[in-house]
């Protein structure tokens, strides 16, 4: 991990407060002046010559010692840091921001065990927002380097909480929610091998790593040992899309319009299915068969936006304008977000003749669309899923209006 500055700017310990008595006593005045100085410059060479100076002439005072601990810090002369750390809270033990630095020097030593009760003590009570976010971020890493992850999560989601726009934590996060995951999938194989819960959870993976030849593998496992489990056709239907996006092979469609199909058949009520269905009819050409499966879906699932979005394609395409916007806007106010839900109503406004309305949801496609420019790195190349969990996504097609 990274190590991370304890200044810039303002000194640790205000420490002059501690020499009011020596005011006669030119050395030690002279000497904390200038460690004072080096230390909020950043000099951290000529701070440590400053205090440790001042150390020998005042061994008793607590804040010489804290204040060398944090120039040490900063340096990384961690053990060092550790030594005079401990002999500030032994002269004076409510000095609570140098436990805060002492608990962050024995993490970055590796001394995890010693650096737990600081690290704790700081994220429950310090009010210092950066201090409090430093020591979460070294909890986390003393947690896990101890094998404690459960314990690193809880850590994870507590800084997510406080500190939900900090790149660092959100990547650090990351981090800590994948090896999570990752030791948990490694345990279910190791506890149970050949179980249904294995083979789905490896069949996800393989699925979201874009290997779908392994997932449709892993899911007809899945059947093999359990064959009416729920959800598993539908699975296997997605996966076999996916890998038509990937490498257009020709049966892979037919194929899964026979997964989707099977799913109904077991279990009537999965809106997803049938929606992939109304889909893959709606760009067959079949109206009739799309029109049934998407009102299907949205009958099972009221609030469905990509339904109402494919549902009102079908409208558009029968010249059922009115219907059609009926279901566009439902798909707006179900989700607000969605780009081509905004272009398809723009559409359907153009095509009723309402040009101010047209414009308004124009706009809004235009916005939305920039945005998703902006994000397009971060979206899976290839394939209309964004996620295992999302059906075939609806889009927008300017080209097509002209």
């Amino acid at each position: 991990m990274k190590h991370r500055s304890l200044l810039p700017g303002a000194v640790w310990l205000v420490i002059s407060g501690a020499f009011l008595s020596f005011a006669q006593n030119n050395p030690v005045e002279r000497y904390a002046a200038e460690g004072q100085a080096a230390l909020a410059a950043g000099r951290y060479l000529d701070a440590e010559k400053a205090f440790e100076k001042l150390r020998e002439l005042e061994p008793g005072v607590a804040e010489i010692h804290a204040n060398l601990g944090l120039i040490y810090f900063e340096e990384r002369k961690f053990e060092e840091a550790v030594r005079v750390l401990r002999q500030a809270l032994k002269l004076k033990p409510t000095l609570t921001k140098t436990d805060n630095l002492l608990g962050l020097s024995l993490s970055e030593t590796g001394r995890y065990h010693e650096a737990l009760p600081s690290l704790e003590a700081c994220l429950r009570h310090s009010t210092d927002a950066d201090i409090k976010r430093m020591c979460g971020l070294e909890l986390e890493r003393a947690y896990t380097g101890l094998k404690r992850d459960k314990n690193a999560v809880e850590v994870a989601m507590e800084l997510n909480r406080l500190y939900p726009d900090d790149p660092e934590i959100l990547y650090q996060t990351a981090k800590i929610y994948g090896n999570f995951a990752f030791l948990t999938m490694w345990k279910l194989a190791q506890v149970a091998p050949n179980s249904v819960w294995r083979h789905l959870a490896a069949g996800e993976a393989e699925e979201s790593q874009g290997s779908y030849d392994q997932a449709i593998q892993e899911y007809r496992d899945v059947l093999r040992l359990q064959p009416g489990r729920p959800g598993i056709h539908y699975r296997i239907g997605r996966t076999l899309l996916s890998r038509y996006w990937q490498r257009h092979l020709p049966d892979d469609t037919a194929e899964a319009q026979k997964e989707f199909e099977q799913e109904l058949l077991s279990f009537p009520g999965n809106a997803n299915a049938a929606y992939e269905l109304g889909e893959l009819y709606r760009r067959a050409r079949q109206a009739v068969e799309a029109e049934k499966y998407f009102g299907q879906a949205i009958h099972d699932y009221p609030d469905f936006a990509e339904a109402h979005l494919g549902l009102a394609a079908v409208l558009m395409e029968k010249k059922e304008s009115e219907q059609a916007l009926v279901h566009a806007q439902k798909a707006v106010a179900a989700d607000p977000e969605n780009e081509a839900g905004w272009y398809r109503l723009a559409q359907i406004q153009k095509a009723l003749g309402n040009a101010a309305e047209q414009e308004k949801a124009i706009a809004e496609y235009r916005r939305l669309h920039d945005q998703s420019t902006r994000r397009k790195g971060f979206d899976p190349a290839g394939s209309p899923f964004s996620s295992p969990s999302e059906v075939t996504k609806q889009t927008a097609d300017p080209a097509s209006d002209h």
